[in-house]
């Protein structure tokens, strides 16, 4: 027992005042082991009850975070009190030091604070679709100072968090289930245009991910320059994938367009000549 003592006891460095036994590395490995238990359990716990659907996932993943945060800050805590550093005279000798980096850092900080907002204020949630700079996100993941995002494309984008609560975002998760998208068409002067009508929302009706077909509206827009232009209004829920939706529609018009001799025209232009001042010029 006695040389176990000596063991723990024996001094493996010196930093001044502060001495690194090796019963200090125990404290110091039980108290992140700890620290990884209570997380595990805690995480454990919400998304036990996400799983029963008593909560939404991306307010369990945001709860999560924040409290994976708060934990984590208080075992370095505690690790800096272990090791001999007093955490609160630490933070007041180098108050100077951290305003100069924080002036360097202005930036990183601005995202760690906005991705503290993000996940407090839960305005944008793990599994919502945002319209950032014209490019359409699906959120995967939001940390402390980026977030991450699976674009259209199927690659990883990573969104520092300021840009999100800075900027003009769209979350088209913030609507109801159903949202409204819109096909224009232009055919050619002279066609049948309740028989375009019926085509463009027989064409959506046709499409599988085309929603709520009593909400189907077809529409002579204007009158063209070159065409009679309408306007396709449908509802779907595949908002992420809504491109690949579109571009099968317009497919199924092409093809009834096709099967009823209806008319894309190319652009017009006509062009008239003065021939008595081309008579007086010769």
């Amino acid at each position: 027992m006695k040389s176990i003592t000596e063991f723990l006891d024996f001094n493996l460095l010196t930093i001044g005042e502060s001495k690194i036994k090796v019963y200090t590395l125990f404290i110091i490995l039980l108290i992140y082991l700890a620290t990884k238990l209570i997380l595990w359990l805690i995480k454990k716990a919400l998304f036990r009850n996400q799983e029963s659907k008593k909560t939404n996932i991306g307010n369990t993943y945001a709860l999560y975070q924040i409290i994976k945060y708060i934990i984590w800050v208080i075992a370095i805590g505690l690790l800096l009190e272990t090791i001999g550093i007093k955490v609160t005279v630490l933070i007041a000798g180098s108050a100077a030091l951290l305003v100069g980096v924080g002036l360097g850092l202005q930036q990183t900080f601005n995202d760690i604070i906005s991705g503290i907002i993000l996940l407090s204020e839960r305005s944008i949630k793990v599994g919502d679709i945002l319209e950032i700079d014209g490019d359409v996100i699906k959120i995967q993941s939001i940390g402390l100072r980026t977030s991450e995002g699976l674009n259209r494309d199927d690659i990883s984008v990573i969104i520092p968090n300021s840009l999100i609560t800075t900027n003009k975002v769209i979350n088209w998760s913030h609507q109801s289930q159903l949202t409204r998208f819109i096909i224009t068409v232009g055919v050619a002067y002279g066609s049948d245009v309740d028989l375009v009508i019926q085509i463009l929302k027989d064409s959506a009706i046709e499409h599988p991910d085309v929603m709520n077909n009593k909400a189907l509206d077809a529409r002579l827009l204007d009158f063209g320059n070159s065409s009679l232009d309408f306007q396709l209004l449908f509802f779907s829920k595949n908002i992420f994938r809504i491109e690949k939706v579109k571009s099968d529609i317009r497919r199924i018009i092409n093809r009834k367009f096709i099967e009823n001799k209806i008319t894309v025209p190319f652009p017009q232009v006509d062009v008239h000549f003065d021939s008595s001042r081309i008579k007086k010029e010769k």
